[in-house]
């Protein structure tokens, strides 16, 4: 089992908004059968985030303010994928420098993930980072807008789960990279992958392993 990418034909499409970090556009798509359908589509640049586990298993999380639903979130690292031509394994590394202060040794993808393909086109892809080591009081990032206050604080992947199943933390690449986390690091369920493995993102060209 497995999703595909399949095309469809745009017929036009129509910027209704330019944002600063994405823009709204209204389609008119043929699904294929002479039957036009009209929607509205936020276009996003992509996310990545990372799950960052020390050797005794807590997971790393930054809490930051999210103005739109004026709460305060614990959420691992994370960052726009708006750096052109930048490798997302390398954007990654970079936010977790700059909104954490650690580098890792070894990388890994955990899980990718549409974020809301009904209206959007948001594709996150969550690393497994391990191997990690703090950076320097003096090397560390100086944060800007919501990062310029952010703490952290490392939890147990069982805690972090049980938060999660009890309603506690919200944050969507929280609790899909602690229960993945958990899959594979606590119950032995499942693996990850390498950082080259195919992302199906839209637009992009896919491989050969989305092929039917």
């Amino acid at each position: 089992m497995v999703d595909l990418p399949v095309a469809r034909h745009v017929v036009s499409s129509t910027p209704q908004f330019r944002g600063r970090v994405w823009n709204i556009d209204t389609d008119v798509v043929d699904l294929g059968d002479g039957q036009q359908v009209e929607r509205d589509v936020v276009r996003h640049p992509g996310v990545v985030g990372i799950v960052a586990v020390d050797e005794t298993l807590r997971i790393l999380l930054v809490r930051q303010y999210r103005h739109p639903i004026a709460a305060m979130l614990w959420e691992p690292p994370a960052g726009l994928l708006d750096i052109p031509g930048e490798d997302p394994r390398d954007a990654a590394a970079r936010e977790l420098f700059e909104e954490a202060g650690y580098r890792a040794a070894t990388w890994s993808v955990l899980l990718d993930v549409f974020m809301s393909p009904g209206g959007s086109n948001e594709s996150v892809r969550i690393f497994l980072a391990r191997g990690l080591t703090e950076v320097a009081a003096d090397e560390r990032h100086v944060g800007e807008a919501e990062e310029r206050d952010m703490i952290t604080r490392w939890v147990r992947l069982e805690v972090a789960r049980e938060a999660v199943l009890s309603g506690d933390l919200h944050s969507p690449l929280c609790v899909m990279g602690v229960l993945a986390a958990c899959n594979v690091l606590l119950d032995g369920v499942g693996d990850t992958r390498s950082v080259k493995s195919p992302w199906l993102r839209s637009g992009m060209p896919s491989s050969s392993a989305f092929e039917p």
